[in-house]
This record gives structure tokens, sequence and C-alpha cells, in this order.
């Protein structure tokens, strides 16, 4: 089975060569295309035997499984090149959270799946966000399973809970690194210990948590109860980061759903027919 990637840029690129490290794909299993043809040629020379197509209606003619790596904004773009091109038996699959599984299924007369990946599928680690679309079989979201088991762990979930799976899944190691340099910057504004030092302490002890929460038989509520002992520091700590860093994450939320719901109008206005 040849794979197509439409669009390589930071996803995409991230997809196919996690794939071909898991072993799950050979180089000369996918093809690609992207809109700046330079982007897929360097990555096609970090790893020989990549096919790069001429044009997105050549990936489409020549794959039976493609993935739409592209943004919100360029969609309708690509639609229209391409939908002349798809056959009811291809295979069709979204990484883009905001275009929704009935308007691609009104555009195109193949099978959809959205599946969102993550950053941490990259060291083949973390969940992807597995949404199959009305026409999938059986054996197409046994396909896909298999494919994406390979560089995550799959997890099947309600289109209505993409943006808020995607927030736990896809931002949150952005946002969970963006609070680990905070408490490094600190660390050395306080107490001038070095900065090297400060930010491999807490990178080192992320690598160790995220061991604990998935070896180590801890969930997050029992890791806490094991480290702060009544009266301690870390119990004081943490009733501190309860009364002030908390209600940022109701606030985060509301923000990213705010911007969410935007995209879904702004793209469902530029596909309307």
């Amino acid at each position: 089975m040849t794979v197509g990637f439409i669009g390589t840029g930071s996803m995409g690129g991230t997809l196919v060569e996690s794939f071909i490290q898991s072993g799950r794909l050979l180089p000369s299993d996918i093809l690609i295309s992207n809109r700046t043809r330079a982007k897929a040629e360097h990555l096609a020379d970090k790893n020989p035997g990549l096919g790069i197509a001429t044009s997105n209606r050549e990936l489409v003619s020549q794959t039976s499984c493609f993935f739409l790596c592209v943004k919100p904004k360029e969609f309708r773009a690509v639609l229209d090149e391409i939908k002349e091109e798809v056959h009811e038996d291809q295979i069709v699959v979204s990484i883009t959270s905001p275009v929704m599984i009935r308007d691609l299924e009104e555009w195109l007369p193949c099978k959809i799946a959205k599946i969102i990946p993550s950053i941490t599928q990259a060291v083949q680690a973390g969940n992807s966000l597995f949404i199959p679309g009305s026409r999938l079989t059986a054996n197409d979201r046994e396909q896909l399973w298999d494919l994406f088991s390979a560089i995550s762990r799959p997890l099947v979930i309600e289109e209505h809970h993409t943006r808020i799976a995607s927030d736990l899944a896809s931002c949150s190691p952005a946002f969970i690194a963006n609070l680990l340099e905070k408490l490094a910057d600190a660390a050395v504004e306080e107490t001038q210990i070095p900065i090297e030092s400060a930010r491999s302490l807490v990178t080192q002890m992320a690598h160790g948590l995220g061991r604990l929460l998935t070896e180590g038989g801890f969930t997050l509520e029992s890791l806490q109860q094991r480290v702060a002992v009544p009266g301690g520091i870390t119990r004081e700590g943490l009733d501190l980061l309860d009364e002030d860093v908390g209600p940022v994450f109701n606030r985060l939320i509301r923000l990213t759903h705010a911007k969410y719901e935007d995209d879904v109008v702004k793209v469902q206005q530029s596909l309307d027919h």
C-alpha cells in the first residue's frame, strides 16, 4: 500500500518520519507533496526512497490512502484541486481538527477519517485521536488503527470532543513545557542556580514523571499523595498551586474552545459551495 501525505510541514513531516522510524512504513511506501517543493525535497533527502509527487492530483491518483496535513485556510484550494481524482475506495485522513467529517464526506466520495496526532508521536508515544467517518468499514478502521499503533496509542473519540481532547493530547506538550520553563527560570531568578542545571533538573524530572505515570503504577492523585507528606514543603507548594494555577487552566480551555469555534465557522464558510 502506498500512503500519501499532502502537506509536509511541522506535523505532516513528523508523521512521515515517525512512521519510517517505527519501521511501520518504508520510505518507498510513501508519496508526498507540498506547496513549497523545497520542503518536500528536504524531507526526501533525509529519507532516501521517499517519493515526491509533482502535484496533489498526481499523489491522489497513485495512493490508496492519503493524509491531508494542511492548514484550515488551505483546505478549499486543496479539495478543489483533488476532488475529481478521488474515488470511493480510497481512504482520506484529515489531521486538521476544525475541518468536520461531514463536510469532507460532502466534498469527497471516498472513506473519511479524522486522526489528530501529537508532537509526542515523534518518539512513538502519546495518544493519537481517532474519529472514524461513516463510510469506513471495519477493515478500514483496523488498517488505520494498526498504522497509528506503531507510533502512538490511538484513542477513539467523538468529534464534538475534538477540541478538548486535542488540548490534552496535542497542545499540552507545549503548555507543560512552558510551565517547566517558567519553573526553571524562577529557580534561576530566586536562587541564581545556573540555568543549564535548572533546565536539566526539570527536564529529567519530566522524563521520570512520565515513566512513573505510565510504567510505575502511579496515578496523578497517588503520586501527589506519595510525595506530599502532611505539613511538608511539597504539601504547601501544592496548596499554592491549587489556589493560583488551577483557575488558569479553566481560562485556557475556554480560550482554546473559543478559537476553535471561530476556526470551525471560517472553515465551513470557505467550504460552502
